[in-house]
């Protein structure tokens, strides 16, 4: 059986994801924020989908609530996929009360206020699949205790507390540039982060811990750095798989495009350091907001300025896209930032 698993942004969505992953070896992940990001993750994975008329595939939505008509919408599609041939089963796992009306509608919606998401897909998969995954029971009952705010569990409250802010702040890798390596980084701290259960007083433990286990994860060596630049470092290694398909050209020169990196004058300035044939460094946000970084060869005060209604210093400047859309496709975020290099003379 091939899965796709479509979750949210959070602790509880990704911890969704984290337990499909021990029990499917044929994994698709996809997260999402509410709005535009749901109906856009939707629409990939039934395109992705059709790429497999010959397996038998799960299709799970966890910690995601669709409005009905959003509910309809998927049902005709899975409805036609099966009608031309394929195998998909559909199921939605949530938690949200706003999904009443589609629950009430739908037999694969499955709505529980009473419990999180995860302890939702945790008693799923035992029941379904018997999966073996009954080591993480604690786990799941401490993110359980947080998401629902039960406050009363207090051990399990506390830990999943510094559950919750651990994965908020595991921002080292960008989730839309690297959105597999970003979820196998929040797994890594999510498996690390289940030891500390057995201590006492185990969320201060955990709590004290984190800043380590980020660091054990982004070390490319033996050599010790600071986290920032420990992330600044494995960061240029994985542009630098990517680097051609990250690759804009103006006039003749080589810039490399990241959307929604964020904080980028260390990574650009280490990126640029260690890769002479490119010249500039551009970062776009999903507002379209975007930072400029060079290292002499280019003045990207001017750039901005011409491109983006922007300026600054001439290795480090901003501007804003006025008219950029949102997007979770960075190809055709890059394709729009192209056109306007190629139209400015």
């Amino acid at each position: 059986m091939r899965l796709f698993h479509i979750s949210h942004t959070d602790l509880d969505g990704f911890s969704c994801q984290f337990l499909t992953s021990k029990v499917f070896s044929k994994t698709h992940y996809f997260n999402a924020n509410y709005g535009v990001e749901v109906k856009l993750s939707i629409s990939k994975v039934l395109e992705d989908i059709k790429n497999h008329k010959d397996e038998e595939i799960l299709l799970i939505i966890s910690d995601l609530n669709l409005t009905l008509q959003e509910s309809i919408d998927l049902d005709i599609e899975i409805n036609r996929l099966n009608s031309d041939g394929f195998k998909v089963t559909l199921q939605l796992l949530d938690h949200h009360i706003t999904g009443k009306k589609s629950a009430e509608k739908f037999d694969w919606y499955f709505l529980d206020d009473k419990r999180c998401a995860t302890k939702i897909v945790y008693d799923y998969l035992l029941e379904k699949f018997n999966a073996n995954i009954k080591n993480y029971e604690s786990l799941v009952n401490c993110i359980n205790a947080v998401d629902i705010w039960l406050e009363k569990e207090r051990d399990n409250f506390e830990f999943g507390k510094v559950l919750m802010s651990m994965l908020i702040k595991a921002r080292e890798i960008n989730s839309i540039l690297f959105p597999n390596l970003d979820r196998e980084y929040k797994f890594y701290l999510l498996e690390k982060a289940k030891d500390f259960l057995s201590f006492e007083n185990a969320n201060i433990k955990l709590d004290n811990e984190v800043h380590f286990l980020k660091k054990e994860f982004l070390k490319l060596d033996n050599f010790d750095d600071t986290l920032d630049n420990l992330s600044a470092k494995y960061l240029v290694k994985t542009l630098e798989t990517i680097k051609e398909e990250l690759t804009v050209v103006y006039k003749e020169q080589k810039g490399l495009l990241t959307y929604c990196l964020g904080a980028i004058s260390i990574p650009a300035n280490t990126f640029l350091k260690a890769n002479k044939d490119y010249d500039f460094f551009i970062d776009i946000n999903k507002k379209g907001n975007a930072s400029f970084r060079a290292d002499g060869k280019l003045d990207v005060s001017l750039l901005a300025q011409k491109i983006a209604n922007g300026g600054g210093h001439i290795n480090a400047s901003g501007g804003k896209f006025e008219d950029f859309k949102e997007s979770i496709d960075y190809l055709s975020v890059k394709m729009y930032v192209q056109e306007k290099l190629d139209n400015l003379k």
